[in-house]
């Protein structure tokens, strides 16, 4: 089984003794566990996509959004691409013993500060079954065990990949406990999960804001949390407006369940009359239910049917087809509504105006700004990291995609000749 059944304190016990295995070995036997779990993934596709099924036919899973279920389901694109992300962090580099900084001292001790695996990773995540291959696939790169706990309406799809881990590692010659999956408990599980102090180095939490409160509640060790992604899209005064639209659309409409696409729309006042029916009839052509403020629904005139927004709706993240719309008074304007409302995810102008891009970018305190380009690229395959772990809107030790180097922190190795202190 490749669900634990022993107590959440032996799981994360016999996930810190692999740890200490796994954070020595060589980058050959990681890869080689790695490339057997590829393997078994892309030969396993049917028995995956099997219990998948089951998972988004019991009853457990039959009151979710369609954004949850969009979240939850596989397909064999999406095993290919699991199986794709697998072997982007093959290719990459190992962290592990990347020398950041080398100095001789002047006692003449030889003075090296080298990237180490963090130990014990604990991630709690919600629907999205690929999540299970990411992790796993990021931490035995950087040489952490990894502790999952999904929810229980993907249990079986968990279990499923999780068992397919295992059975690569222990291919390769590693310890099977690098990755266990805990059972989808309930909220006294997280507690416990949360407070593995000693055992457990860092927790990742990805979820809504319950998730987050729940754990913030409780936990002793300590805790990086993959947020919500409340998202905006600024169409500056000197926007080419064609670019503009694809940018928009895809911003929201791509994969309108996921944390990086946009939840609002901010035009600059001067272009709202004559491109706002424009813009907001394309999105209501993509099924786009939109909200807006004032000047946005005097914008869209009688051609596209616009609802009014409540003050709640510009600190929503919809995680569906649907968008808050506003208009607002230049780059400043757009910059203070994003900072006042905004997750510090990732955030987009689409402009000409090299001065208004660069006070965008500087002025806007996001893990990721883009000028030009959709929201949709914060994500660790795309960035070229491999996979990630979540997206962090921390600024302590990780911000942005969660991936490899951020499973890391550093070790000082001094070698002397009997030098001591006077």
């Amino acid at each position: 089984m490749a669900i634990a059944t022993r107590s959440i304190a032996d799981s994360c016990i016999a996930a810190k003794r692999a740890a200490r295995t796994l954070a020595s070995v060589p980058t050959a036997a990681k890869d080689a566990a790695l490339a057997a779990t590829a393997r078994l993934l892309d030969e396993r596709a049917a028995s995956l996509l099997e219990a998948n099924a089951a998972d988004l036919a019991d009853e457990r899973a039959a009151g979710l959004t369609d954004a949850l279920r969009d979240r939850l389901t596989l397909s064999e694109a999406r095993i290919a691409g699991m199986v794709a992300g697998v072997h982007a962090v093959i290719a990459l580099e190992d962290p592990v013993g990347e020398e950041l900084e080398h100095h001789t001292m002047p006692n003449g001790i030889d003075l090296r500060k080298i990237r180490v695996p963090l130990g014990v990773v604990g991630v709690i995540y919600e629907a999205r079954p690929n999540v299970t291959i990411d992790c796993a696939a990021l931490t035995i790169k950087s040489g952490n065990a990894i502790v999952l706990r999904g929810s229980s309406y993907a249990q079986r799809s968990n279990a499923a990949l999780a068992a397919i881990v295992r059975e690569g590692l222990a291919e390769a010659g590693l310890p099977e406990d690098s990755v266990v999956l805990l059972d989808a408990g309930d909220r006294d599980g997280l507690a416990e999960l949360a407070t593995q102090e000693g055992v457990v180095d860092l927790l990742i939490p990805r979820g809504g804001e319950g998730l987050k409160k729940a754990i913030k509640a409780v936990a002793t060790v300590p805790v990086m949390y993959a947020a919500a992604g409340n998202c905006h899209v600024y169409v500056h005064s000197d926007a080419d407006l064609e670019m503009a639209t694809r940018i928009v659309v895809n911003s929201k409409v791509q994969r309108p369940g996921v944390c990086n696409a946009a939840e609002t729309l901010l035009l600059d006042g001067t272009i709202a009359a004559s491109y706002g029916p424009t813009i907001l009839a394309a999105l209501a052509e993509e099924g786009v239910r939109l909200l807006g403020d004032e000047r946005a629904r005097a914008a869209a005139g009688e051609s596209v049917a616009i609802g009014e927004a409540t003050a709640e709706d510009w600190d929503t993240e919809y995680l569906a087809l649907k968008l808050a719309v506003a208009v607002v008074d230049g780059v400043e304007e757009a910059i203070d509504h994003v900072n006042a409302h905004g997750t510090g995810h990732s955030e987009a102008i689409v402009t000409g105006d090299a001065e208004a891009a660069d006070a965008f970018v500087a002025g806007v305190d996001s893990a990721a700004v883009y000028v030009n380009a959709s929201t949709r690229f914060t994500d660790g395959f795309e960035f070229g990291m491999g996979a990630e772990i979540g997206i962090s809107t921390q600024k302590l030790h990780a911000r942005g995609p969660i991936a490899m180097r951020e499973l890391t922190t550093t070790k000082y190795v001094g070698r002397g000749s009997g030098q001591v202190r006077g």
